[in-house]
């Protein structure tokens, strides 16, 4: 098993880059999968690791781990109450609004239908925008997808998915919420079959300190002059983590939308 990327690392926390296809711990409902952040951080550091928050087995980029209870309990706490700040990128079908907020309550995955619904609220902005000369749907003469940041200031599980889906630009790759042939025909041109949905940057008080610490998952934003450009060599490419998000990028022709301050 590969070593994971870290990101940062002190005597209370560490920072990691989470591939895609990972799950953050073992679980039941995949008993198949043999690759667990935990589990190998666990190795790789020599020492027991707490999760105190999780992403999605196809979600890659920033993910943060205790290492010991006080400060799991610290960090752990300030995921239920809100202290946290995260900023997501994802690639979605169409040309999503340049800025829009949701507000839209969401139930439990699996709750029953007399379930309670949840407040839930995400902030999007449009950072880049394509369209290819090819069809992915009979109806349509072109394909069009974008490049949006995600910003959730709630944390229920699937929401940047799901209310993606609610705007009905499904992020590209999500088997549950998205459209099976539109995900293949993604899949077949990106040679890739993936989630693209990727967590950007976290913020969280430190569990010690309190001081607000940022974490980021070191994708670069190509910037106005990057778009396709293959700045960077195949083999800097190919040795960072967030590779394949750099060759979605260099590949495809991408226009920035105006006005976009670009990356953290």
């Amino acid at each position: 098993m590969p070593p994971l990327h870290i990101l940062w690392r002190d005597e209370h926390l560490v920072a990691v880059y989470k591939p895609a296809g990972w799950l953050v711990h073992r679980t039941g409902l995949d008993a198949g999968e043999t690759r667990f952040v935990m589990q190998t951080l666990r190795d790789q550091l020599g020492q027991h690791v707490y999760p105190v928050h999780r992403l999605d087995k196809g979600t890659c980029g920033v993910l943060v781990m205790a290492l010991h209870s006080d400060a799991a309990r610290a960090l752990s706490q300030a995921f239920e109450h809100g202290a946290t700040h995260k900023r997501y990128l994802a690639m979605v079908r169409g040309w999503a609004p340049r800025a829009i907020e949701v507000d839209h309550a969401l139930k439990p995955d699996d709750a029953p239908a007399d379930a309670a619904v949840q407040e839930a609220h995400t902030r999007f902005r449009r950072l880049a925008q394509l369209t290819l000369d090819e069809a992915s749907d009979v109806r349509f003469a072109t394909t069009r997808a974008s490049l949006v940041e995600a910003i959730p200031t709630t944390g229920r599980r699937h929401q940047i998915r799901r209310h993606l889906k609610h705007l009905a630009h499904p992020i590209l790759g999500d088997a549950t919420h998205g459209k099976g042939p539109l995900n293949r025909w993604w899949a077949e041109r990106l040679g890739q079959q993936r989630l693209w949905l990727h967590a950007w940057q976290l913020t969280v008080p430190h569990p010690v300190s309190g001081v607000a610490t940022t974490f980021d998952s070191g994708l670069p934003w190509p910037g106005l002059a990057g778009w396709g450009a293959g700045k960077t060599t195949a083999e800097d490419t190919n040795a960072s983590p967030s590779a394949d998000w750099q060759r979605l990028f260099e590949r495809l022709p991408w226009e920035e939308t105006p006005g976009t301050p670009g990356a953290p």
